[in-house]
């Protein structure tokens, strides 16, 4: 008689094996994230921010490269005496900035050109002093007397040189698109503090295109973006009833606001007293059009734009009121980079849980 053959059940492996393969990933991303917060969190720390710099100087000094202690701001005497001008480096209408030396160290020399738009130059040098802070680019001395403001120099210029500079051998592991999203962050950063000053809420009228505005910020060595050029900063102020408008000319073209162009037509020449005024929410308008020219064309820069559509969209609304506030795009901005970052980190995380 044919014996039947014997079939040996095989066991499967415990459950505990697979369980503990998903508690090792989740402990990875747990740590992944742990690691994201303590990386973004120092970058954050530096945005939006209306309090004082710890490492900033009393009003009226200043600190200068690796030196510890603070000077005061340079006098007259003192820039007339210490200050050396090297070479002409740039003039618009307000005024002529001159590369400059102070004990043998660069700086910016800015002296007014135009007797007509000295209250300009005073408003900006006002400015200057009352915003001194992370944002801002550092201060170093001035003479009312003579028109003249000393800064701090940096080397890369403002930011309509950004991609040339990325493209030199030396920066190119910068041309990256979480890099420039940092650096749109920053300009956000710097359109939050300026609308929560300590003087109250400011306005960049300085900004009727995009090499307009991006001419008066400045790109530092380690990759920051400060504002430099404060002429134009009207004051909104609400509970007063106070308005602004950027200049008293006609502006024109998509980059600037729907409210500062002429409303009434083509058929009705433009007067300056029936133009009417408006708020803080024209430099929300653009910010999408600035955010566009730093995230430029390298890889991941369209997803990066893709998950800003919405807040953008947003900004982009006709009505004013209904534009985000740049606390709440600066916000928008930070979740998209630690979205980004952590699924650059780990692709395929969400796919394995």
């Amino acid at each position: 008689m044919e014996k039947k053959p014997h079939f040996v059940r095989r066991e499967f492996l415990p459950r505990e094996v697979p369980s503990v393969s998903l508690a090792l990933l989740l402990a990875a991303v747990l740590l992944l994230n742990a690691l994201l917060y303590l990386y973004l969190n120092r970058f954050y720390s530096s945005l939006g921010r209306v309090e004082p710099d710890p490492g900033l100087c009393p009003f009226g000094h200043f600190k200068f490269g690796a030196v510890k202690n603070c000077s005061p701001w340079l006098s007259c005497e003192a820039i007339n005496r210490e200050v050396r001008k090297l070479k002409c480096v740039g003039e618009g209408a307000v005024k002529k900035v001159f590369l400059s030396e102070w004990k043998e160290k660069k700086v910016v020399l800015s002296q007014l050109t135009n007797s007509e738009l000295k209250e300009d130059f005073l408003h900006g040098l006002k400015m200057l002093k009352a915003l001194q802070s992370k944002h801002v680019v550092r201060l170093l001395g001035y003479c009312e007397q003579q028109f003249t403001i000393l800064t701090e120099y940096h080397p890369l210029g403002s930011l309509k040189g950004l991609n040339e500079t990325l493209h030199i051998p030396k920066y190119k592991g910068m041309n990256t698109w979480h890099r420039r999203l940092m650096l749109a962050m920053d300009y956000v950063g710097v359109i939050r503090y300026l609308h929560s000053s300590p003087l109250g809420t400011l306005v960049m009228c300085d900004s009727n295109d995009l090499d307009k505005v991006l001419s008066q910020y400045l790109l530092t060595s380690d990759f920051h973006v400060l504002v430099n050029d404060l002429d134009a900063l009207p004051l909104v102020n609400r509970s007063a009833g106070r308005l602004v408008k950027c200049g008293h000319r006609e502006l024109r073209g998509e980059f600037v606001a729907p409210e500062q162009r002429w409303p009434y037509g083509e058929d009705v020449p433009f007067e300056d007293d029936l133009m009417p005024p408006y708020d803080e929410k024209t430099d929300i308008w653009k910010i999408p059009d600035v955010s566009n020219f730093f995230l430029g064309h390298v890889e991941g820069s369209d997803i990066v734009r893709l998950h800003l559509f919405d807040i953008h969209a947003a900004c982009k609304k006709k009505d004013p009121a209904e534009r985000p506030s740049a606390q709440e795009v600066l916000d928008t901005y930070r979740k998209v980079l630690t979205l980004l970052i952590r699924e650059a980190a780990m692709p395929g995380t969400r796919e394995m849980l």
